[in-house]
């Protein structure tokens, strides 16, 4: 499991990549990463390399976007595999965050 945050050079643009596991074990460095970048930015979560989540990764995705700013919140949630795609329309994530 492994969790990388790349900031744009414009410093607007937060890309937070997860590889493997999306579970309770990565919560301090998943909150780290999105506290340490403020908020007013654009985030974009990489699932590229996600092979799973539990239910502890949806609940973290929710006080994610409480944190930096709700339903005002830019949020993109990209590169899903079709399981984990199948997961946010049945949670109806895909109706809070922007899944592709």
């Amino acid at each position: 499991m492994s969790l990388r945050k790349h900031t744009s050079g414009d410093n607007k643009t937060v890309t937070i990549s997860i590889d493997g596991m999306f579970d309770l074990s990565l919560q301090g460095d998943f909150r780290k990463a999105y506290e340490e970048s403020g908020k007013g930015k654009r985030y974009v979560i990489d699932l590229r390399g996600t092979e799973y989540m539990d239910s502890s990764a949806f609940g973290m995705l929710l006080v994610f976007k409480d944190y930096v700013g709700g339903d005002k919140a830019e949020i993109s949630i990209v590169n899903t595999s079709d399981d984990l795609r199948k997961s946010f329309s049945m949670l109806q994530f895909d109706r809070m965050f922007d899944v592709s």
